[in-house]
């Protein structure tokens, strides 16, 4: 499997919202579970300022070829499996740019 190896910025942000099951009741009652055994994937927002051009070029080629799915450590030396469903990059100036990016934890690929 491919492995993002790129370093990232410090100012990574994680951002996690458990998956439920809710069920409705009368007078208020409700019942939640979670909805299945990986209920909560991490998404990460990194980001890549002020790089070279060719650094960041290789990153969008990287994300491109392998979008559904890649190997990363996360800022917190968690390691797992992750895909890239969006990306941006901004050309700062003469050969410096800028690169966003959301990671999203998968399983079982």
């Amino acid at each position: 499997m491919a492995v993002f190896s790129w370093t990232h910025d410090w100012d990574a942000s994680l951002d996690e919202e458990p998956a439920t099951l809710r069920a409705e009741f009368g007078d208020g009652y409700a019942q939640v579970v979670a909805a299945g055994i990986n209920c909560n994937p991490r998404k990460w927002a990194i980001t890549f300022n002020n790089r070279e051009e060719a650094e960041i070029n290789k990153i969008v080629a990287f994300l491109r070829a392998n979008y559904l799915g890649f190997d990363w450590t996360d800022p917190d030396g968690q390691p797992g499996r992750w895909e890239c469903k969006s990306w941006q990059s901004v050309r700062q100036k003469a050969l410096l740019k800028s690169l966003s990016a959301d990671f999203e934890e998968v399983f079982g690929r």
